[in-house]
This record gives structure tokens, sequence and C-alpha cells, in this order.
């Protein structure tokens, strides 16, 4: 998956929408704050995301993929591109993603997203 193919599979999730921030890097988010993925214009730091808590680990152990500069704490993981992913999987955790934010969500944003 090529970073514009991330970028418009993100933006194809409920409720997800785009800012750039910090410079150059643009931000996947849901209910106007809560990030779920960002992007790297540059391509310097790739994609980072986030993963569920007890995956964290094993996905920092794989060839070509570290926790997340200042979010790995939240169990983020970053990769540069070409991603060390197959695109079916690339996608699936990108939605995991999406859906580990808005899982904690108020339940009236939730309802906001329509989901």
């Amino acid at each position: 998956m090529r970073p514009e193919d991330v970028a418009e599979y993100c933006l194809s999730l409920p409720g997800a929408r785009e800012d750039i921030k910090w410079g150059g890097v643009r931000v996947f988010s849901v209910a106007q704050s809560k990030m779920f993925a960002l992007l790297h214009i540059n391509g310097t730091n790739g994609l980072s995301f986030k993963v569920d808590d007890d995956l964290f680990l094993g996905f920092c152990d794989r060839p070509g993929i570290s926790p997340a500069p200042y979010l790995a704490r939240a169990r983020w993981i970053s990769m540069k591109p070409p991603y060390p992913l197959s695109d079916a999987e690339l996608g699936e955790l990108l939605r995991r993603s999406h859906q580990l934010v808005v899982g904690k969500l108020p339940k009236r944003l939730k309802l906001g997203l329509l989901l």
C-alpha cells in the first residue's frame, strides 16, 4: 500500500477527517481530536497508528516496525515505506486503530458518528 492509498483508506473510515499538523504530518482523527493514524508527508517517519495493547510488543519485534516516537506509551507503532505488511494486514490494522479510538469515545459522540 502506498502512502496515498493509506490516506484514502483512513478517510474512508466512519467519521474520519484529516488535518495537517506539526509541520508536515497528516493527522487522521475522529470526533475532531482523537487521532488514530499519522502519515508524515516528508516520508522520514512514515506511518504511525495505534494497535491493541497485547499485540504491541509483538509488532515491535517485527523487522521494519518500531514503537512510535512520543506515542509508544499509548501503544502506537511506526513504520517507513515500503511498509513491511501486506495491503490486507495494513488495512485491517488501520481499521482496528480506528475502532480502538472510537471505542473510547463517549456514547453521545459514537452516536454522532452513526456507529
